[in-house]
């Protein structure tokens, strides 16, 4: 599935030890930092959302592609990907997908993020860095070790 998206909205990359690490130390510090109870609910919801977003663009990058960024949706490119790099069911996809849509609005409107959607948003992180470091770890990743 991924294959047919070469060209459209991803690209073949050579599979890059130190990059896929850094995008999930990236991953990392950007959950950390959205915990931290001082900034807005707004910053806090944008940087657990980068964090699903590295966290899904490490697993893509470990199946050998990349998301082009200069295209029209990549946000959701990467995160429906996220079924065809790590297997993750469609009940998590859709939320997911539900937390990217709400982003938009939120950067787009200036709609204000409650406390209940920000606990979300940084549940699903935390459980998407489990699913794909969990992936990793349990993969021949020769490239990774």
């Amino acid at each position: 599935m991924l294959k047919n998206l070469i060209g459209v909205t991803l690209d073949t990359i050579e599979r890059d030890k130190l990059s896929i690490q850094r995008l999930l130390e990236a991953s990392r510090a950007s959950l950390k930092d959205a915990q931290v109870k001082e900034p807005s609910n707004e910053g806090r919801f944008d940087l657990a959302y980068k964090s699903i977003t590295q966290s899904s663009s490490a697993a893509l990058q470990a199946h050998g592609y990349r998301v082009l960024t200069s295209k029209p949706g990549h946000h959701q490119t990467i995160i429906q990907s996220l079924v065809h790099t790590i297997g993750i069911d469609s009940s998590a996809l859709i939320t997911l997908d539900q937390l990217r849509k709400r982003r938009n609005v939120i950067d787009y409107s200036g709609d204000i993020v409650s406390d209940a959607m920000l606990a979300e948003a940084i549940k699903q992180a935390q459980v998407l860095m489990g699913c794909v470091n969990g992936w990793i770890t349990g993969k021949d990743t020769d490239f990774l070790a």
